[in-house]
């Protein structure tokens, strides 16, 4: 792809040391960003140097370990503003709250620094959009968080689906099941967390002022107010691999429903346990999502088409064969490994692109086509009513 003028500018020499800085300490910065960038830091020459997280035990923990891989600690901040006032951070890994992404992101884009950010990229349209335009505006190279089509197998699956072999597509499915929601296991409860440990209001951001709560800053994931729940934050990988396999972008509908029926308890969870949503797209099929949170069988994923069909859910990668097949096939019958296509790690691809200044797998629009028809499907779960994609005003609307 071309290269704009800012970005051209901006492109780094092999020997030049590009410095990170990680917004989010928590499970998704300290565990996915840190572990997934340190076997390349050495290679492309990176290196975090700072560190913000509103509670402290979590920001001097990430801290530590860049003092233990790079032989010296990170600059340690509250807020990401501080870390976006450093003129020698070049880019940022954004891996906080959902509430909080497109503030960041769009942050970053202000500041011309590079980012990394966690899906899903918003939970309303007006940030979505404000965010991708301030992100496309800046020249900077932006990479969603939706690492799954980075893996080869998914690569793939796109020059299968491409070559016509499965014929025209007609349905798009995942059960994602488990036997408990995966906020309980985020929730701290091996030691107390100390009010004076935290800048609660930086944890809150826009949200409402409350009381300080423990439980809310680590269970944040089962609360409305800060996630969408299991449509949003992990069907958006189902979507976003969609897209990438098959071409699509966005759903012209979507209707969806479900509830809590299962964790029902003194902790007052509110994302739903259970949940489908399904959407039409504009090339003729129809995508489903479900979520069983209270029984962990029957887990699965498909695409299939008029000659056959993909399982995306094999456990030692995805199967193609004629499973199906409403026409004569030439695929084979039995379940064939689908040839994986080398690929760059995605978080690999991101710093590879940080000094080429191409764009990286997952542009600020795959974040977008992402977050769309999430934000569809939690309108039609709120307001039981189906929810249509205006794509020339970028509206969700009835009908």
């Amino acid at each position: 792809m071309s290269l704009t003028a800012t970005s051209y500018a901006r492109v780094a020499g092999a020997n030049e040391r590009i410095a990170l800085g990680l917004i989010g300490c928590g499970g998704r910065g300290y565990e996915a960003h840190m572990k997934g960038i340190h076997p390349y830091d050495k290679q492309e020459n990176v290196e975090f140097i700072a560190v913000a997280d509103p509670w402290r035990t979590r920001r001097e923990r990430a801290a530590a370990r860049c003092q233990e891989w790079y032989g010296r600690a990170a600059r340690q901040f509250v807020s990401y503003r501080d870390i976006m006032d450093l003129k020698d951070v070049d880019a940022v890994m954004i891996a906080s709250c959902d509430h909080q992404h497109t503030t960041h992101l769009e942050a970053a884009a202000r500041a011309k620094k590079d980012a990394y950010c966690e899906k899903p990229l918003a939970m309303d349209m007006k940030s979505l959009k404000r965010c991708c335009d301030a992100v496309k505006a800046s020249g900077i190279v932006a990479q969603m968080g939706t690492q799954t089509r980075s893996y080869p197998t998914s690569t793939g699956c796109r020059d299968l689906v491409r070559s016509g072999q499965l014929g025209k597509i007609s349905r798009i499915e995942q059960r994602r099941n488990s036997s408990k929601p995966y906020w309980y296991s985020w929730m701290q409860r091996a030691e107390p967390i100390l009010e004076k440990d935290v800048d609660w209001k930086e944890f809150l951001m826009d949200r409402p002022m409350r009381p300080f709560d423990g439980k809310l800053l680590t269970g944040w994931y089962g609360y409305r107010e800060f996630s969408d729940g299991p449509i949003a934050n992990l069907g958006c990988h189902f979507l976003d691999r969609n897209n990438y396999i098959v071409g699509t972008t966005l759903p012209t509908s979507c209707v969806a429903h479900g509830g809590t029926f299962t964790w029902k308890d003194e902790n007052g969870f509110t994302c739903p346990d259970h949940t489908e949503a399904t959407w039409i797209y504009p090339e003729g099929f129809m995508v489903s999502y479900t979520t069983n949170m209270g029984n962990g069988s029957g887990s699965g994923e498909r695409i299939c088409g008029e000659l056959g069909s993909i399982d995306l859910a094999n456990r030692k990668g995805p199967t193609y064969s004629s499973a199906g097949a409403i026409k004569p096939s030439s695929l084979p019958k039995e379940d064939t490994p689908v040839p994986a296509v080398e690929t760059p790690d995605h978080f690999l691809n991101w710093l590879q692109c940080l000094r080429t200044r191409r764009q990286p797998n997952a542009p600020i629009e795959a974040g977008y086509n992402h977050c769309v028809p999430a934000l569809m499907a939690m309108r039609a779960f709120d307001t039981g009513r189906r929810q249509v994609y205006d794509a020339a005003k970028r509206e969700i609307r009835e009908g």
